[in-house]
Order: C-alpha cells, then structure tokens, then sequence
C-alpha cells in the first residue's frame, strides 16, 4: 500500500518528536529502531521508509531540537526582557524534572559530542545561531557563550543532585551568577 506524500511527513514528523523525546529521556543510544517505532505504532521496517540508518535520524533530531531552541531561545523582538525571560525559564525546576521536554543540549550533548562530523557541525550551526543572537543583544559575544554554557553546565549539574533543594540551589546561583553579568537597563524595543 502506497501512502500520500502528506501522510508519509506526517509520520515522519511524529518519529522524530517521539524519538526526540525518548532520546531526551533515556538517551539516543539505548533506544533500537524497534523501540522508537513502537512509540508511534508502527513497525520497525517501516523505519528504513523515512531514514536510511539510526545516525539519520539523530541528526535530524539534532536539527529539529536545536533550530526550535534557536526560535524559542533567540531574541530578536523583545531583547533583553525576551533574554531574561528565556533565563526564566530554562533555569526551573520543570526544566529539570521534564528532560523529554526540554533542551536537547543537556541530555544528548555526550552523545552529540561522540557523534560524526555532520552532527557536530550542525550542532555547531544552531549553536552559533543562538550565541550570535545573544551576543548582539548583549553587545559582548564572549558573554553570549559565557551564558550558553552556564545555562547548559547548571542544568545538568542540577539533573545529576537528588534533591530538590539542591537543584534549586544550582539553578539559584546559576541565575544569579548570570543576572550580575546582563546590562543593569535593558533596551526597550
């Protein structure tokens, strides 16, 4: 049986949220192509229909997770506020306890980091997409990465503490730490 082109993007779609997600939670690795097409229904043959080999579909979800952090995270109208306000809410506890969720870069950065050459300079792309945004925000491009990895780092170490008081901790300093960095007026735009 032959699908639509629509029906087929569709599904497409959905394999990549759904991989997504279970990537995020568990890890990119130890999920086979069976488990990440038993979490849209369908069969693992059907897989090869959408992507030629697993490390196919890790990058496409490399770029699907990293461009919508660009969208979300960039500043463009707003500036500052729009900056701070992304702060807001990557440094949370909901970021913390909902990895599936949330940025890729945290959960999947070691497995990015082992990945091919491909990967990793796609990954470089969006990266430098999102701390040029911010760098001309913040009018410093140092800062920019500064901040990226601070964000980042603080995520995981609150990821990797079991209590809860010490993950908001970390988020704490961390977000402290980063508001003595960020220009005391920020631009209205």
């Amino acid at each position: 049986m032959r699908y639509s082109s629509e029906h087929k993007a569709q599904t497409r779609e959905k394999l990549l949220a759904s991989s997504g997600a279970l990537a995020k939670r568990g890890g990119f690795a130890a999920t086979g192509v069976d488990g990440l097409m038993k979490a849209i229904g369908l069969t693992g043959g059907a897989f090869y229909g959408h992507f030629a080999s697993k490390d196919e579909l890790f990058a496409a979800i490399v770029e699907r997770e990293l461009s919508h952090s660009v969208t979300l995270l960039g500043t463009g109208a707003g500036g500052q506020d729009k900056l701070r306000r992304c702060l807001d809410i990557y440094l949370n506890m909901k970021h913390v306890e909902q990895p599936d969720s949330g940025c890729a870069l945290p959960t999947l950065g070691p497995e990015i980091a082992r990945a091919g050459l491909a990967v990793r300079e796609q990954t470089e792309h969006w990266l430098v997409r999102l701390q040029q945004a911010w760098g001309e925000e913040l009018d410093n491009p140092q800062l920019a990465w500064a901040l990226l990895a601070q964000c980042v780092g603080a995520l995981v170490v609150a990821r990797m503490l079991a209590t809860p008081v010490r993950q908001e901790e970390v988020l704490a300093a961390s977000r402290s730490l980063i508001e003595a960095q960020l220009p005391e007026n920020p631009q209205e735009y």
